[in-house]
């Protein structure tokens, strides 16, 4: 077991789960929230402290040095990932100077470990197979931020003595997440016996229920790995085949309309990790 541990982001769709991974653990939580959400904090989730703020990205290192303080391990999950508008958004950089408010409070209060979350977006993805040696070249707001994040953050914390792991995500699908990304589009409309439009789907991605990504990020915070992690399957299959098989699930395969949308030329048509 770790020693406390503080997590942001913990109503998030990430984030739920890996609060859930680590209180399954018996390790110590405290909570940072933003105003409004700790109505949906629920019985089962006994944390020790929950810290509520109106925008913890506007707070500055002062205010994080004393909600770190007594803290053995920060885990940020929180950013602004708003479907549809978060890739190119500006909340991005808001994001970013708020994170290096929260690492440099973090540094001050004498925390041993910091775990951040990355994506996928920050590297070179026109190799396909993306490992951690793989060259960053994002090509939004959102993986230039993450990865500018990251970049800081690697020489900044070796300076203070704090270790540092960076977790990078996939596509990840589950339990939470918004009703118009793929999985939860494809599930909700053969559930109600609608047609769902798809793209032809040949695209090759990597595919990770969130559940089991939540329980990777504890695992690397509990452990001692620093630098880049993937957090993915490290199994490529294609967009088709990851949706016949919910067409497997919840039946309805003949209401799979493949080439009813058209493909997005600026998605890169491999993209998989190496875990």
């Amino acid at each position: 077991m770790m020693g406390p541990v503080l997590l942001t982001g913990g109503m998030g769709f990430v984030g739920r789960q890996v609060l859930r991974s680590l209180l399954g653990h018996g390790e110590e939580v405290r909570l940072v929230i933003r105003k409004g959400k700790q109505e949906q904090l629920v019985p089962s989730q006994l944390v020790g402290s929950t810290v509520v703020t109106p925008d913890m990205f506007a707070e500055d290192s002062e205010w994080w040095s004393d909600v770190c303080f007594g803290i053995d391990t920060v885990i940020h999950c929180a950013w602004h990932v708003e479907h549809g508008n978060y890739l190119h958004s500006p909340k991005n950089l808001d994001c970013l100077i708020g994170t290096l408010c929260l690492a440099k409070g973090a540094a001050n209060a004498g925390v041993r470990r910091f775990i951040g979350v990355g994506t996928c977006e920050e590297y070179d993805q026109s190799g396909g197979l993306l490992s951690i040696d793989t060259p960053l070249r994002p090509h939004t707001v959102y993986g230039g931020s993450k990865a500018a994040t990251f970049n800081i953050l690697s020489h900044w914390f070796p300076v203070r003595q704090v270790e540092f792991a960076w977790c990078r995500l996939f596509n990840l699908y589950g339990e939470g997440e918004n009703s118009l990304r793929l999985a939860s589009y494809v599930r909700a409309k053969l559930m109600a016996g609608d047609i769902a439009e798809l793209t032809g789907g040949y695209q090759i991605r990597d595919y990770l229920d969130v559940g089991i990504a939540g329980d990777m990020i504890s695992e690397v915070a509990c452990g001692s790995v620093q630098g880049a992690v993937n957090i993915c399957s490290g199994v490529p299959i294609t967009v088709r085949e990851f949706v016949e098989r919910l067409a497997e699930i919840y039946g309805g395969r003949e209401l799979l309309k493949f080439g009813a949308r058209p493909d997005n030329p600026l998605e890169a048509p491999i993209v998989y990790g190496l875990a």
